[in-house]
């Protein structure tokens, strides 16, 4: 199944529009059902109730446009399994995102489904041969998926603090993703890449500071674990298997950076890593003088350096790569570092 540029760009503006259409219908919805996200608990920034169910529109969104697509373009049973591998996973999280949203569930069930999901997701793309970087040990692939999985699904959940923040960051790195599955001819990547990419953006008109409209853990967990396989899914045209490593690292690197800011921390301050706090990078950001306007749109600008060296790696000779991945992790631990000797919460009153 071939897919033109024009096509890719469809696929983007589709989604986009159906996304940007749905997300305020979702608004009203949540107003009527008195669904909101209420700053009640001492970790929330946000002044007045928010409505929830924005997910639910980025879930419809890329799930009508992926499966519509696949319907109208070349339906098969092998696009029908390998979009499903994707998507099924993310969409099961996404429901059980939306019932935390509704009954505020305890972090334990939402840990236990979500290990499931990595699990099975592991299970698929290392008996398919499908990882993007396999270690050439079955059990060592299947080790590190799960890892990666559920690491980062709770990274994109932790990092969906502040307005447009976790949308804006996942839309740069569906962007990049594109750009290097293109490249490397993957077309599911690829298509699925231009899908979330327009599906976040769509969302994004609604959720830019000051937010409309919250994604919630419906669409925290479903893009945490839909970005989580697409990345792992991806394999790098890079000359240096360390470098086609670090590469799906490079791209999601602020939403690592932040949860281990954050996680380390809480074991610092003797806290429990899944209790919320005023400790991510967002935080710090705004106790630095900025506003959550800015705030978002330095998080946006930090992912987009990352995951233009992510892209420049596959783009240089051997040796160039090499200095180039390598200047991309040291700016993360330089920033890990500077972020860490910030202040961890708002002085007491």
């Amino acid at each position: 199944m071939g897919i033109t540029r024009s096509e890719y760009f469809l696929l983007f503006v589709a989604t986009f529009a159906l996304v940007g259409f749905l997300t305020p219908v979702m608004r009203r919805i949540a107003i009527k059902q008195n669904v909101f996200d209420a700053p009640t608990a001492a970790h929330k920034t946000h002044k007045e109730p928010v409505p929830y169910l924005g997910g639910v529109a980025i879930i419809i969104g890329v799930l009508v446009v992926t499966y519509g697509t696949a319907l109208l373009k070349n339906f098969s049973s092998q696009n029908f399994w390998l979009a499903t591998s994707v998507l099924a996973p993310a969409a099961v999280l996404g429901v059980v995102g939306l019932i935390d949203d509704l009954r505020n569930l305890s972090p334990a069930p939402r840990f236990i489904i979500q290990t499931i999901a990595g699990i099975f997701t592991a299970w698929l793309l290392v008996s398919n041969d499908t990882v993007g970087n396999p270690t050439g040990s079955k059990v060592m692939d299947y080790i590190v998926t799960i890892v990666w999985i559920v690491g980062i699904c709770n990274s994109i959940n932790f990092f969906d603090n502040l307005d447009g923040g976790a949308a804006g960051t996942v839309a740069v790195t569906s962007i990049a993703l594109f750009v290097l599955a293109f490249n490397g001819h993957q077309i599911l990547i690829a298509a699925l890449a231009s899908v979330t990419a327009g599906a976040t953006i769509g969302f994004l008109l609604w959720n830019k500071s000051p937010a409309r409209i919250y994604m919630g853990d419906a669409g925290a967990l479903f893009l945490g674990i839909l970005i989580a396989t697409l990345t792992i899914r991806l394999k790098p045209d890079a000359e240096t298997e360390w470098t086609s490593l670090v590469t799906p690292v490079l791209l999601l690197a602020v939403p690592i950076l932040d949860t281990t800011v954050a996680v380390t921390s809480r074991l610092r301050r003797g806290v429990s890593p899944f209790q919320g706090g005023h400790d991510h990078l967002s935080h710090r950001l705004i106790r630095a003088g900025m506003s959550r306007r800015r705030s978002a749109i330095s998080l946006w600008a930090l992912s987009g350096l990352f995951a233009l060296v992510s892209i420049v790696i596959t783009m240089t000779s051997k040796a160039t790569e090499q200095i180039v991945a390598g200047l991309g992790i040291a700016l993360w631990i330089g920033l890990f570092i500077a972020f860490s000797r910030t202040r961890d919460e708002a002085p007491s009153k």
